[in-house]
């Protein structure tokens, strides 16, 4: 069950990625890394070449452990919950299955409106859900307050996306042609999906999670209009409900992150919703964007992940000029996506690394 108080955890040792995201003075960056846990590491390799990948998430003491795996490794300041955005559909009773190779996989996708009476709207996540609530408070504790855990959801229109593409998509058009031809039953379905993640965001933070992320990781398949329409309602009703909601059980809301990739019509939209922190994909330019949120808004992001491709020494110099864009206060450091699953790890420490020393320099600089 998703119940846990903090006085029940550790106390917090570093709280780098929580001051950022409300705005306070940092001493230096925070980063953290969207897919930190993952296929990248020799040691979740092993875990996996036991383990199947659902059977990881929806074991906690085994998303436990490989959410831990790059917080030994590397100088970061936050982890996030091994799990997958998934989750959702498969607790509102839809099939879903991880293909070596290919990735998610729906054997039944919603094909019309009348499959929506296959979805269980009322569904209690706190039992569909509980290897989840369960691996974060065991993870919280394991972490022993080292940095803070993040918890996350997929957003309604992404896991609309999957529900109806059936897995990854280039076009999107299966999911687009609802938009345009069934309107009202999208709208239906984007709405059990908002419900369902508010309970779940909520649940998550009741079980120890001190940030939330929301990934639209499919924002960018639709234009301004459709993601006004589509997108952004249920998005800001997420942020609001969830904040209520924890308020009305006398909860101090976290600091929540929106991620809508590709949106990047939409920053000015986004950052005068409920969110604390909006992250940017690689695609953004840090001036504009801070242009349209507003200076001290909290921005999250953005360096190419195939920069960390490149030898350590370019690391550190793209690091060094996305730092200069951004600033060094109300921003937290990360690539403007996900881990790739053959970057070398020590290129990765030395992202880390360098976002550290860059920007303790530039505030000592400052100082001086």
């Amino acid at each position: 069950m998703a119940a846990s108080m903090d006085h029940q955890f550790p106390a917090l040792k570093n709280d780098l990625i929580l001051r950022a995201a409300r705005g306070e003075k940092t001493e230096r960056v925070p980063v953290w890394l969207m897919r930190q846990a993952g296929r990248y590491l020799p040691e979740f390799r092993e875990m996996r070449a036991e383990h199947n990948f659902f059977k990881v998430c929806q074991t906690p003491a085994l998303a436990c452990e490989v959410t831990l795996q790059p917080i030994r490794r590397f100088d970061l300041d936050a982890a996030i919950i091994f799990c997958d955005i998934l989750v959702i559909p498969q607790a509102l009773g839809l099939t879903v299955e991880m293909i070596p190779g290919t990735g998610p996989s729906f054997p039944e996708p919603l094909t019309s409106p009348d499959d929506l009476s296959r979805l269980n709207a009322e569904v209690d996540i706190n039992q569909a859900l509980s290897y989840v609530f369960e691996a974060l408070t065991l993870t919280r504790k394991e972490l022993d307050g080292k940095v803070p855990l993040i918890g996350f959801s997929g957003a309604p229109w992404t896991l609309m996306v999957y529900c109806i593409e059936g897995g990854g998509s280039k076009t999107f058009s299966k999911a687009k042609k609802w938009l345009y031809t069934q309107p009202e039953a999208s709208h239906k379905l984007l709405k059990i999906l908002t419900r369902t993640i508010v309970d779940y965001l909520v649940g998550q933070v009741l079980a120890g999670a001190q940030l939330l992320q929301v990934f639209d990781s499919h924002a960018g398949a639709l234009g301004y209009d459709k993601f006004c329409q589509f997108c952004l309602p249920y998005l800001q009703q997420i942020a609001k409900e969830v904040k209520e909601k924890l308020r009305a059980k006398s909860v101090e809301p976290v600091p929540m992150i929106v991620f809508a990739k590709g949106a990047n019509y939409a920053i000015s939209e986004l950052s005068q919703s409920d969110y604390d922190v909006m992250s940017l994909d690689w695609d953004v330019q840090p001036q504009i964007a801070r242009a349209q949120a507003g200076p001290n808004f909290p921005l999250q992001g953005n360096l190419d992940p195939c920069a960390i491709y490149s030898s350590k020494e370019d690391i550190s110099s793209y690091v060094a000029q996305m730092l200069e864009r951004f600033g060094t206060q109300s921003y937290i450091a990360n690539l403007g996506h996900g881990i790739y699953p053959d970057f070398d790890p020590e290129h990765v420490r030395a992202f880390i690394d360098s976002v550290h020393q860059h920007s303790e320099r530039m505030n000592k600089t400052e100082k001086a």
